[in-house]
């Protein structure tokens, strides 16, 4: 399975770098990883991680204004792509067609293509112009999964919070999660 995953400059990047750890561990699972000037810099300022240790995480690399890159064309077929986190400015770039780098022409290559497109946009609150754009994009079958908090985890911490929604990701694309099974309330 190829899956792109693209970073992008929203807060949440630990959301990213979970999912990249967790399909590494996955033999079938080819990536391509894409980070956005602005991700980079969120990188430095929101974690102790090092830019180039995320990259290692993923089988490919692009530059993001790398815009003949086989990802960039429909023929290069992939199952999906993930963009964790999300900002404002790529769901309304995705939304009105505007691919003026390679995460946005891959994103468009997915919509055109209609392949699996989740969107982890991360702001608060939403504004009617993100959600049109949101809505817009839902219609043409984009998934937007904003990283939403569950208090149903045994242990409500950051961590658990993360992998939840690296978890839902998972799901999403039909790949090995850690979900639990709704079983249904209990009332007294």
């Amino acid at each position: 399975m190829r899956l792109i995953i693209g970073i992008t400059g929203a807060s949440g990047i630990l959301i990213a770098v979970t999912l990249l750890q967790k399909l590494k561990e996955m033999d079938d699972v080819e990536t391509h990883l894409i980070i956005t000037d602005g991700g980079e810099l969120t990188i430095r300022d929101e974690t102790e991680f090092d830019v180039y240790d995320i990259k290692r995480l993923a089988d490919v690399v692009y530059d993001v204004h790398e815009m003949d890159a086989a990802i960039a064309s429909g023929s290069f077929v992939v199952e999906g792509m993930v963009i964790v986190p999300c900002t404002m400015k790529t769901v309304a770039g995705i939304a009105c067609g505007y691919s003026d780098n390679l995460l946005l022409r891959a994103a468009d290559v997915c919509v055109k293509e209609r392949r699996k497109l989740i969107l982890v946009p991360r702001e608060m609150p939403f504004s009617r112009i993100h959600l049109r754009n949101m809505n817009d994009l839902a219609n043409l079958g984009v998934v937007i999964m904003p990283p939403v908090m569950t208090f149903y985890n045994t242990e409500p911490t950051i961590e658990s919070h993360v992998n939840h929604i690296v978890n839902k990701i998972l799901f999403q694309l039909g790949l090995p999660a850690d979900i639990k099974e709704w079983q249904g309330g209990k009332r007294n």
